[in-house]
């Protein structure tokens, strides 16, 4: 009877509380539901020490668990205030968008890879959010002070910059656009068996197979039928490598990768029966194919500054959008010739190109350059470089990018030289000169940039004014 009793009490002093507002058993039981998801889903992901399937996407400054904290109100108040949860939508909060980002990667391996990660921190997390918006004391919950908030370390732009699909294109533009220099040995599936120009090549080909084995063949194809592929070639390749070889990629030094020092090395020395030496691995590299690339010729640029900024991307070394390189270079077929260069430009000598395109509306020349190409003086007293177009806000509208090459179009341009006489590239080769460096200028009235070096755009050192 007075167990009865006390039942009794008990149940009319919560419908009391109920009636006023102020049920703290009631709140309790109610926030039970987030609080439970958020226990057992949420924080095993803030707690892990696994990264999370961010990883499938960002190549570094970015995880999950940064948007988690210890707390369930202040977590939910974080991404609340920041937009990422839709209080009236909670299903399409931009935390589920985010997560579920990698369902669009191209690469199917790593989509397989990290589905079962992905489901389960999107099923938790859209658990949670659903729970926590049918819960007006969270919904009601005041502002945390904005350095409260949970969030990367790391500004947007860094994280942006960390994307792999970012990194992709800028192999796509800097590397992957030069390997027909690296033809055929290094990328075999470009042969075309319908191509009589291309019957050398087969045969080149079927003498190394048979030379070096099915195993060696295959290291010597870097670059692999797409660009994705080939990337993540050079990059496994390059972990572990043996003592007695440089990796292709090295992040430590990208001036001592095997994929710039190859096709800038000569060849092997020639032994007392006449044949070459075996090509090395190992400082001096020399390479059967001899020279492909000069130093500090534009393509070189191109590739150092891919693998400089891949290391810096994959060793978490960006902490602000200053640090950022523009990395605004599309290459073209077409190509700058300059002639009979000044006798002050010695044999060797880098010399840095800009192209500035006329402004027919604003009768001058446009500030931002639309190309950029350098080359080093050779003995015959010429410099010649490909173009790279430079994508900015002036020049994007003179650059016609289809994935492959880009093209400058023909009409007016002003052609600016620059000379590396105190070597500042030597020190850095992705850095480009300034006004001290600055020799003169040319204008070419109406330059076709034709594609092929063969077809190159042709100017006279001689023309260059001095300001």
């Amino acid at each position: 009877m007075r167990l009865m009793s006390a039942l009794l009490i008990t149940s009319l002093i919560l419908s009391m509380l109920t009636a006023l507002g102020a049920a703290p058993n009631g709140s309790e039981f109610e926030r039970s539901s987030s609080m439970a998801v958020f226990d057992e889903r949420i924080l095993p992901i803030f707690r892990s020490s696994d990264p999370s399937s961010c990883v499938q996407c960002h190549l570094a400054s970015v995880d999950l668990k940064d948007y988690i904290l210890p707390s369930e109100e202040k977590t939910f108040v974080s991404l609340r205030d920041q937009g990422l949860i839709d209080l009236d939508a909670p299903e399409k909060s931009k935390i589920l968008k985010l997560i579920q980002m990698g369902t669009q990667d191209p690469d199917e391996g790593a989509r397989l890879i990290h589905e079962q990660m992905r489901r389960a921190e999107y099923e938790a997390f859209a658990a949670w959010i659903e729970a926590c918006c049918n819960e007006p004391r969270l919904m009601a919950l005041p502002c945390l002070e904005d350095h409260v908030n949970a969030r990367p370390a790391k500004p947007d732009a860094v994280i942006r910059h960390a994307r792999k699909d970012r990194v992709l294109d800028s192999f796509v533009r800097n590397v992957w656009s030069q390997r027909m220099r690296c033809f055929p040995c290094h990328a075999h599936h470009e042969i075309d068996e319908t191509n009589p120009r291309h019957k050398n090549a087969i045969k080149k080909l079927g003498e190394f197979r048979i030379q070096y084995g099915e195993e060696m063949f295959e290291r010597l194809n870097i670059f692999r039928e797409t660009p994705e592929a080939s990337m993540a070639y050079l990059i496994s390749s390059s972990r572990n490598t043996p003592d007695d070889r440089l990796p292709l990629i090295n992040l430590e030094n990208p001036g001592q990768s095997l994929i710039v020092l190859k096709p800038t090395s000569k060849l092997p020395a020639k032994l007392e029966d006449g044949t070459h030496a075996a090509p090395s691995l190992v400082d001096p590299v020399s390479h059967m194919g001899g020279l492909k690339m000069h130093l500090n010729d534009a393509s070189y640029k191109s590739f150092i500054a891919w693998i400089q900024d891949y290391a810096r991307v994959v060793g978490d070394r960006y902490d602000s959008a200053a640090e950022l390189p523009a990395d605004n270079l599309y290459p073209s077929k077409q190509v700058l010739r300059v002639m009979d260069t000044p006798a002050d430009w010695a044999t060797g000598t880098a010399v840095p190109f800009f192209v500035h395109a006329w402004d027919a509306d604003e009768q001058g020349w446009r500030k931002e350059a639309a190309a950029f190409t350098q080359g080093t003086v050779n003995p015959r007293h010429r410099v010649v470089g490909p173009l790279f177009l430079l994508a900015g806000k002036q020049s994007e509208a003179s650059m016609h990018w289809d994935g492959e090459n880009a093209k400058l179009p023909a009409g007016r341009y002003l052609v600016k030289a620059f000379v590396d006489a105190h070597h500042r590239l030597a020190a850095d080769p992705t850095a480009y000169l300034d006004d001290t460096d600055f020799y003169g200028r040319v204008e070419v009235p109406d330059a076709q940039w034709r594609e092929t070096f063969k077809l190159a755009e042709s100017i006279s050192g001689a023309d260059f004014v001095r300001d």
